[in-house]
């Protein structure tokens, strides 16, 4: 699973679709983690190749969930997605996303005790994360709530990813995405595509120790400023408010 990973910057998501989106002054958080706000990308509702960008909860909160489930919905395994209550609807619809991240983050046991592993691509590109999203109409203080959760695959074969986890325990690793690819996922056009699912290439991947510093702040603990002057208590519908939804269109 993957319950910690590195968004993109500013300076780097436009050019990550080369989509001409201005992603000016969105506040963006160093590392996501469940339930903190992070970018993804989806298709816009306003013509064929035209794409969104938006801040979106990472976890996935159905319309009929409270947002503590997002702790548990941050991953959605390829294997049951379009079965499991939390996941169903979304992949029922084709809501398809892409996460835009610089790198993830899984655990190490090889030193006997879980050390924090940082992976990412071997020649410093953004990875594209293929993601499914939900709409929640009244999500915390009324307002209305995106999330998103990153699908899954095994990797208990994979010469990379087998290395993660606890031992004996099944090896996971997320969807990861070709450039290629972009278009067409987040058109649903790939939902029955195995190619689309395949284990991306070890030789593609690099990972490095990279211990947790310190423990994570969830979105609802962090300071006033984090949104402005308002109380830290209403940090999440603070960031709801200031969502912006940015469009583009792919270009290739």
């Amino acid at each position: 699973m993957c319950a910690d990973y590195t968004p993109i910057g500013e300076e780097d998501l436009d050019a990550f679709l080369n989509a001409g989106l201005d992603v000016g002054g969105c506040d963006l958080f160093p590392e996501a983690f469940p339930g903190f706000m992070a970018p993804i990308i989806r298709q816009a509702h306003d013509g064929p190749r035209h794409i969104e960008f938006a801040l979106a909860c990472y976890g996935m909160v159905p319309h009929w969930a409270d947002i503590k489930l997002a702790r548990h919905t941050y991953n959605a395994r390829t294997e049951t997605v379009a079965s499991k209550p939390s996941f169903r609807n979304a992949w029922k619809h084709k809501h398809f996303c892409i996460v835009p991240a610089a790198n993830f983050f899984e655990p190490c046991y090889e030193t006997g005790k879980a050390v924090r592993w940082r992976i990412e691509q071997a020649q410093g590109r953004p990875l594209g994360i293929g993601g499914i999203w939900e709409w929640k109409a009244d999500g915390p203080d009324g307002l209305p709530l995106l999330s998103f959760s990153m699908l899954t695959i095994n990797a208990d074969k994979h010469p990379l990813m087998k290395r993660f986890h606890k031992p004996r325990e099944e090896k996971r690793m997320p969807v990861i995405l070709e450039p290629q690819q972009y278009h067409d996922w987040l058109e649903g056009a790939l939902q029955n595509d195995a190619a689309a699912f395949a284990p991306y290439p070890a030789d593609q991947l690099v990972a490095v120790a990279d211990p947790l510093p310190h423990a994570p702040r969830r979105i609802y603990n962090l300071p006033p400023d984090a949104c402005g002057a308002i109380d830290s208590r209403k940090s999440l519908p603070c960031m709801q408010r200031i969502v912006r939804i940015l469009r583009g269109s792919l270009r290739r």
